[in-house]
């Protein structure tokens, strides 16, 4: 059976008889969209590390939906992140949004690993500072007051009575 192909489709026909078969294949196309390309590049996605997959599509829909496999499922294997996406009734459009939200989801997640090590240092910053004359005194006085509270509770000696 020969295959032809025309935008992510493939054509697969053959004669049998005095019948022809047609056979519409959707296959997998490289994504041309320089932006994404570009956004995927900047937090180190490549195509190698994403399994895609489409499935048939669920919900509303009717027919058209439950027939068609242009739900598109993307999982970054080395950091387990899966996206889901039926947004659109184009399987090409779907691959499109779907990597999208992938970014998306690792960008969150690389900013938050960021932000984790921008806390940590900054904590140990914070601890390792030497505290300012005035928190000092401040620290100081509040140690005395409790000191004399302390006193004050103590039993009087050399009272009337006692000698």
């Amino acid at each position: 059976m020969p295959l032809s192909g025309v935008s992510g489709f493939s054509f697969a026909w053959g004669f049998a008889g005095f019948t022809a078969y047609c056979a519409l294949i959707p296959m997998a196309f490289p994504i041309e969209d320089e932006s994404l390309l570009k956004r995927m590049a900047k937090i180190g996605l490549r195509d190698e590390d994403i399994e895609e997959t489409f499935i048939r599509g669920t919900g509303v829909g009717g027919q058209k939906i439950n027939k068609t496999s242009s739900t598109v499922v993307l999982v970054h294997v080395p950091t387990g992140v899966e996206v889901r996406c039926q947004r659109e009734r184009s399987q090409s459009v779907n691959r499109l949004v779907a990597r999208e939200e992938l970014c998306s989801k690792l960008e969150q997640k690389l900013q938050a690993v960021r932000q984790e090590k921008r806390d940590a240092v900054e904590k140990k910053k914070r601890q390792n500072r030497k505290r300012p004359r005035g928190v000092k005194e401040r620290i100081l006085q509040s140690k005395h007051k409790r000191s004399d509270v302390k006193k004050k509770r103590a039993k009087v000696r050399g009272g009337r009575g006692e000698e």
